[in-house]
């Protein structure tokens, strides 16, 4: 079992134990890996489009709750802080929602420089 926890990119998560190495987002595939109970976290990118580049990584976890059944949340660190933001059962990541977070979070970080 791999200790590297997978990374989206380029519209497909990246990992060994994935066929092909690789799953497109939003794909059957995708929701379907989403509810193995191996499947705990990823990284998701923070890109900035006007400069081109990768400000950091936020992490989305698969987590248990209470009233039963998984939820994910996205955790991103910054200035000592760490935020958390829900996203909600396995069917409401996609693409574009975990676009709408990272962005979020890129507005919020760039704020605080």
């Amino acid at each position: 079992m791999s200790t590297k926890t997978p990374t989206v990119s380029e519209a497909a998560a990246y990992a060994p134990e994935l066929p092909d190495g690789r799953i497109r987002l939003d794909s059957v595939a995708w929701f379907t890996w989403f509810e193995s109970p191996t499947t705990t976290s990823f990284s998701y990118p923070l890109f900035d489009p006007k400069c081109g580049y990768i400000h950091g990584y936020m992490t989305v976890r698969k987590e248990t709750r209470q009233r039963g059944g998984n939820y994910w949340s996205v955790y991103r660190r910054s200035g000592g802080r760490l935020r958390k933001i829900y996203l909600g059962r396995s069917a409401s990541v996609t693409s574009v929602h975990l676009e709408e977070i990272a962005q979020t979070l890129l507005a919020v970080l760039q704020r605080e420089e």
